[in-house]
C-alpha cells in the first residue's frame, strides 16, 4: 500500500511541475504593445517634421493644419485597433493555485470512485481458497493423472499436496508412482522416507531406511536425509552413527538459528550417550531422561481376539494431548507378540521435534491395522490412556474399541 502512494503521488507532482509553472511565471511583454511603442515614435517623428515644414514656410498654415488632423486621426484609428493588453499574471496564478487543489482531490475522488481502495489491503488481496476449493484442486488433479500416469511432476506435486493434510497413505501412494523422478532425486527421496515414518508411527526402519540411504548415495550432504538418517541411527540406538550424521548436517544451518541450536543440543546428547556406553557407565543426562520415558504392558481384549490375525500390525506411540499431531516416540510390533511390554522415551523423538518431557501430560495409544500404517483406518483395534504423566512406568493398556 505505501508503494502505491508513493508511486501516485509522484505522478501527481510531475504532472503538476509540468501544468503549473508557465502558470505562475509573468507573461512576457507582447508582440502588439511593441508594435504600438513604435508606431507611437513615428507619429511623434512625423509631427515634428510637420512643424519644422511650417516653420520654415515650405507648408502653409491650412496644410499643416490639415495633415495634423490627418495623423491624429491615424493615431486614434491605430490605438482602437490594439486589443486591451489581459491581466495574465493575477489570473494565471489564481488558475495554478486552483489546479494545485483541484488536481489531488479529483484523483483521489476519481480513485475511491472508480479503482478498488481495499485492494491495497494486503490482508484483501491475498486469496482466500477455502478448504473445499483445496479439496477440488487436488481431486481434479489426481483425475488428470490417472488419464496420464506417466507424469511424474504430477505425482509429486500430489503427494507433497497429500502430505500437508497429512493424507499420508495417498501421498506415499503418490511417491510410489513418481517413478524415476523421485529415485533420483535426493531430496525427494527424503521427502518420500518421512511420508513412511508417519505411516509406521515415526519408524524410520525399512523402507524409509533404505530410501534415506539411497537419498545420501547421491548426495552425502542433502540435509532432509542427513536429518532422518541420524534420527534412524538413534532409534537403533546407534548415537555414534546419529552424531555423525547430525555433524554433517549442522554446518549447512543458520548459525545461532532455532535449527542450529536444536541440531547442536541432539549432536552433544548423542555423544553424551556414546561415551558413556563406551565407558560402561550411565550416560550424563540419565535422570532427566527417565523423566521423559513412559512403559507398560499392552494387552488385547479377549473380545476382539476373533478380529485379528498374528501378523498384523500394533503400533504403540505417545502425542501430545494438545499441539502438533506427530507421535512424540513410537515402537511396532505385531499381535503376535501380545501382550507386549513397551517402553517410550526422549531418545525416540524426531532431531528438532518434541520429546514426552516438553509436556506436562501425553497420551499413549496402541493400534492394531492390517493396512500396516499408523494412520487411522475405520476398522481398526486400539485402545488409549490419556492425562499420563512423563515418568509413568506401569501404564497397563487394553485395546479394547473399534474405529467407526
Amino acid at each position: 500500500m505505501t508503494a502505491f502512494i508513493i508511486a501516485a503521488a509522484l505522478l501527481l507532482a510531475a504532472a503538476l511541475a509540468i501544468l503549473l509553472p508557465p502558470l505562475w511565471r509573468a507573461p512576457p511583454p507582447s508582440a502588439g504593445a511593441d508594435r504600438r511603442e513604435a508606431n507611437l515614435a513615428v507619429f511623434r517623428d512625423q509631427l515634428a517634421e510637420l512643424d519644422r515644414e511650417r516653420d520654415d514656410g515650405t507648408l502653409g498654415a491650412a496644410d499643416a493644419e490639415q495633415a495634423r488632423a490627418e495623423l491624429q486621426r491615424r493615431l486614434l484609428d491605430e490605438v482602437e485597433a490594439q486589443p486591451a493588453t489581459p491581466a495574465t499574471r493575477g489570473g494565471g496564478r489564481r488558475t495554478a493555485l486552483f489546479l494545485l487543489l483541484a488536481i489531488p482531490l479529483a484523483a483521489a475522488a476519481g480513485y475511491v470512485l472508480l479503482g478498488n481502495p481495499l485492494a491495497l489491503d494486503p490482508l484483501q488481496r491475498q486469496a482466500r481458497i477455502t478448504p473445499e476449493q483445496i479439496d477440488a484442486m487436488i481431486g481434479g488433479l489426481a483425475e488428470r493423472l490417472k488419464k496420464n500416469p506417466g507424469d511424474g511432476k504430477g505425482w509429486v506435486m500430489l503427494a507433497r499436496s497429500y502430505k500437508v493434510l497429512e493424507r499420508y497413505p495417498e501421498a506415499a501412494d503418490a511417491y510410489a508412482r513418481a517413478g524415476s523422478l523421485v529415485d533420483q532425486d535426493a531430496g525427494l527421496l527424503a521427502d518420500y522416507a518421512e511420508v513412511l515414518s508417519q505411516l509406521h508411527g515415526g519408524s524410520l526402519q525399512g523402507k524409509a531406511g533404505e530410501l534415506i540411504a539411497r537419498a545420501l548415495q547421491i548426495d552425502p550432504n542433502e540435509p532432509q536425509a542427513l536429518l532422518l538418517a541420524g534420527a534412524a541411527a538413534r532409534e537403533r540406538q546407534d548415537f555414534v552413527a546419529a552424531a555423525e550424521y547430525w555433524s554433517r548436517l549442522l554446518p549447512q544451518l543458520e548459525p545461532g538459528s532455532d535449527e542450529a541450536k536444536t541440531v547442536a543440543a541432539a549432536i552433544d546428547e548423542a555423544r553424551g550417550i556414546a561415551t558413556a556406553r563406551a565407558a560402561g557407565g550411565a550416560p550424563a543426562g540419565a535422570t532427566a531422561a527417565g523423566a521423559g520415558q513412559l512403559a507398560g504392558e499392552v494387552t488385547l481384549s479377549g473380545k476382539l481376539a476373533g478380529r485379528v490375525q498374528p501378523d498384523d500390525v500394533v503400533f504403540v506411540f505417545a502425542r501430545a494431548e494438545e499441539g502438533p499431531r506427530m507421535p512424540l516416540a513410537a515402537m511396532r510390533a505385531t499381535v503376535a507378540d501380545l501382550p507386549l511390554n513397551f517402553s517410550l522415551d526422549d531418545s525416540m523423538a524426531l532431531a528438532g521435534g518434541r520429546r514426552i518431557s516438553d509436556f506436562a501430560s501425553v497420551s499413549v495409544e496402541a493400534r492394531i491395522t492390517r493396512a500396516g500404517n499408523a494412520s487411522t483406518s475405520s476398522g481398526d483395534l486400539f485402545g488409549r490412556i490419556a492425562g499420563v504423566k512423563p515418568g509413568n512406568r506401569r501404564l497397563r493398556l487394553v485395546i479394547d474399541q473399534v474405529q467407526p
